[in-house]
């Protein structure tokens, strides 16, 4: 039975000088496979037990979470293997903010994009997640 409420987040929208050269940086540098729109993201079955959690929050303006970047946005990726990702990002010379960091819901590591957006990159734990 619907309920009126929203229960998870339907889609990010980014913008950007060259819609095409940012496609193609996020394919050849986070593997995302892209169509003439993007990409569309799937969670999972629909099953309580299979379904993918997705946090979303609003911070004050001018956070220093957000920094070095003066966007109003930063957008969690979920990946499956933050170590090897990091290989990769660092062979093609991606912009690093910081080392992976660890925490009992999962490691962390933030990224510049090719537009100067901070990314961050996220391997949850997936007993918790």
């Amino acid at each position: 039975m619907k309920s009126g409420k929203v229960t998870g987040i339907g889609g990010v929208f980014l913008t950007s000088e060259d819609p095409d050269a940012t496609k193609k940086w996020y394919q050849k540098h986070l593997g995302i496979e892209m169509d003439a729109y993007g990409h569309m993201f799937t969670s999972g079955e629909e099953t309580e037990s299979s379904k993918h959690m997705l946090q979303w929050s609003v911070m004050k303006k001018g956070d220093d979470y957000l920094k070095p970047t003066s966007e109003p946005f930063m957008i969690n990726y979920r990946v499956d293997d933050l170590e090897k990702l990091l290989e990769k990002l660092k062979d093609l010379n991606v912009e690093l903010c910081d080392e992976i960091e660890t925490f009992s819901y999962g490691k962390f590591l933030h990224i510049i994009d090719c537009d100067g957006r901070k990314l961050e990159l996220w391997e949850p734990i997936e007993s918790e997640f």
